[in-house]
C-alpha cells in the first residue's frame, strides 16, 4: 500500500459568511411599519378573542386586518429596498470575474429594478384614484385611503432604489461582491 499524497485543501468558496456588526437603524418608515405591524397584531388577536372566546365576532376586524397587511407589506418593501436586501438570484454576478461585464450586469439589474418600481408607483397612483369612489364594507371610508398606503410604499421603494442606483453608480457597481472579488483575485 502506497500512501498517495492528499491534495492541499483549497480555500475557495462561492459564498463566504462573515459576522457583521449589527447596526440598528431608525428611519421613519421603520417606525411606521412597526406601529402598523403591532396594531395589526392587536386587531388579529381581538378578532380571535371575540370570535372564539366571546363567540360574537367583531365585523370590522377582518377587513381592517386585511388592509393593515397590505400597508405592512408595501412599507416593509420600502425598508427592504433601502437595505438592498430583496430576494435575488445573484449566481451569475457572483461567478463572473470582476470587470466591465459584471459591472454592466449589475447596472442593468439596478436600472431594471428602478424602472419596475417606477411603473409600480405609477400604477398604484392610478389604482388609488380609481378606488376613490369605492367605500369600505364596514366603515364609510373611501378605499383610496387603503390604496394610498400601497402607493406611499411604492413611492418609498422607488425613492430608495433611486438612491441605491446613485450609490452603486458612484462606486462603479463593485459592491456588494467585495468578498467574491477578493476570492477571485487570490
Amino acid at each position: 500500500m502506497t500512501d498517495s499524497p492528499t491534495p492541499p485543501e483549497e480555500n475557495v468558496h462561492l459564498i463566504v459568511a462573515e459576522d457583521a456588526e449589527v447596526v440598528v437603524e431608525h428611519y421613519p418608515e421603520d417606525w411606521l411599519a412597526f406601529a402598523i405591524f403591532w396594531s395589526l397584531a392587536f386587531i388579529v388577536f381581538l378578532q380571535f378573542f371575540t370570535r372564539y372566546i366571546l363567540n360574537d365576532s367583531l365585523a370590522w376586524t377582518e377587513e381592517i386586518a386585511r388592509y393593515g397587511l397590505m400597508w405592512v407589506v408595501f412599507i416593509g418593501g420600502a425598508m427592504v429596498t433601502r437595505r438592498n436586501t430583496h430576494i435575488a438570484v445573484e449566481l451569475l454576478s457572483n461567478v463572473m470575474k470582476p470587470g466591465p461585464m459584471r459591472q454592466v450586469l449589475l447596472a442593468a439589474v439596478d436600472i431594471v429594478k428602478l424602472a419596475f418600481l417606477a411603473f409600480l408607483a405609477f400604477i398604484s397612483v392610478t389604482i388609488t384614484e380609481r378606488m376613490g369612489i369605492q367605500r369600505m364594507t364596514v366603515f364609510d371610508v373611501s378605499m383610496s385611503w387603503v390604496y394610498g398606503g400601497v402607493s406611499f410604499g411604492c413611492f418609498l421603494m422607488m425613492f430608495h432604489q433611486a438612491l441605491n442606483v446613485w450609490r452603486n453608480a458612484r462606486d462603479g457597481w463593485k459592491k456588494p461582491h467585495a468578498v467574491t472579488d477578493q476570492i477571485a483575485a487570490d
